[in-house]
């Protein structure tokens, strides 16, 4: 079956742009079998045209808005990471970021807006089709042979498949707080989180109409997941056991303190608050659809013996305090590379209690080490620059606390 995808009315204000991928002469051939063509992306650039590129991948609820543009630009969800003098910065790369099949944030998803476009039921998507969207996004746009794939969490799992399929690619990779493969227990929170969208009378098994979209359950969801982000003992040193009033009511309803059914603690007040801002800008079809494409990927399952021979520079990098994809996850990805003939260096953090969203802080010695890692040398060069070459898609012959947290891709409006 072949679907054609919406052409969205207008985009996402700031620096995005827009291009339909997938002709009829050239169609998206998903992992599950289904074809797709004229498939909008959204994605913006940063940084100097023509210069060494670095595409970023986001995370589960993020978009292409990685940084500002500019003064009067609303806020990036990586303004700890990407900018000028930033450790990937934008003085020296041209930086790309695009928002993902499946999203919601102007490439082709499953939300409402999208849905006479494509069909029902939205077809599954895995995280190596999100991948194939990225490298005809870059075909299309002449890209050379990239700088870097960097990415966090699902933006990771990313990186790690195009690593894995594509090693020619990109000179570097750089793999930030993600997983090859979920645990029960990451697959167990994920459970919980889609169930809460099921239960949610509106669902109507994702044939809900724009604007009309189960709310209370996306909103269970975001906070169970929020949890799963920070550490314990952030959420401790953040609330303690302080009281906060009722929330504010809604339409038509009456919240009274001391009732049972509204906590007085203020930490439930702020999960409430996440899961307002999640919903007012998220589609319950996407955090369903990429959840699942998270929950399915098993980066090493495939055999991967091309790797060895492209030589990338691999770095990791995990946090101490991360109880999402915490550093076992790392480890795992390690040694299976290492086990497929490829090294790679693993900075590990220690200092930050932050949790899982980390990797989107100002913490200085991670910070520090992406920044030494992207301005070194390339291997077998003796200076910093590198030659620009075509990028081949054809398929290759096997052989302490952090700061206050910026707009991230988690907590978006923080």
């Amino acid at each position: 079956m072949t679907a054609t995808g919406s052409r969205h009315a207008e985009l996402p204000v700031g620096g995005a742009e827009r291009l339909t991928l997938f002709g009829a002469d050239r169609p998206l051939r998903l992992e599950c079998g289904r074809v797709l063509t004229d498939v909008p992306v959204v994605f913006e650039r940063y940084g100097p045209r023509g210069a060494e590129t670095v595409f970023v991948c986001h995370a589960l609820t993020g978009d292409a808005h990685v940084a500002r543009h500019g003064r009067g630009d609303a806020p990036g969800w990586w303004e700890s990471m990407v900018g000028p003098g930033r450790p990937i910065d934008t003085d020296r790369f041209q930086v790309i970021c695009a928002n993902v099949l499946g999203g919601c944030s102007g490439t082709l998803g499953p939300s409402p807006a999208d849905r006479d476009a494509v069909g029902e039921p939205f077809p599954q998507i895995t995280v190596a089709d999100m991948v194939a969207v990225h490298r005809e996004l870059l075909r299309r746009l002449g890209a050379g042979r990239l700088h870097a794939v960097v990415g966090g969490s699902l933006g990771g799992m990313q990186a790690l498949e195009w690593l894995l399929r594509h090693p020619y690619d990109a000179h570097r990779f750089g793999l930030i707080a993600t997983s090859a493969r979920l645990s029960t227990d990451n697959l167990a929170f994920n459970a919980i989180g889609r169930a809460a969208i099921r239960s949610d009378p509106r669902f109507l098994d994702g044939a809900y109409r724009p604007g009309e979209g189960p709310d209370a359950g996306l909103g269970i969801a975001r906070m169970i997941g929020h949890l799963t982000y920070m550490s314990g003992d952030s959420l401790q040193t953040k609330f303690a056991r302080q009281v906060s009033g009722p929330p504010h009511p809604g339409p038509g309803t009456t919240r009274t303190a001391g009732v049972p059914a509204w906590g007085p603690f203020s930490v439930e007040r702020y999960l409430e608050h996440q899961a307002e801002k999640l919903v007012a800008r998220f589609d319950a079809n996407s955090y369903l659809c990429l959840t699942s494409a998270m929950d399915l990927f098993d980066a090493f399952a495939t055999p991967c013996e091309q790797v060895a021979e492209a030589a990338p520079d691999v770095r990791l990098f995990s946090f101490a305090s991360d109880r999402l994809y915490g550093v076992e996850h790392s480890r795992h990805i390690a040694d299976r590379l290492q086990k497929a003939g490829v090294g790679a260096a693993h900075f590990h953090e220690e200092t930050s209690g932050a949790g899982h969203d980390a990797f989107l802080m100002e913490v200085p010695g991670y910070l520090d080490a992406v920044a030494g890692w992207l301005a070194s040398p390339l291997r077998g060069e003796t200076r910093v620059e590198s030659s620009v070459r075509p990028l081949d898609l054809s398929p290759r012959p096997g052989p302490g606390q952090g700061a206050q947290q910026p707009r991230s891709d988690h907590d978006i409006d923080a």
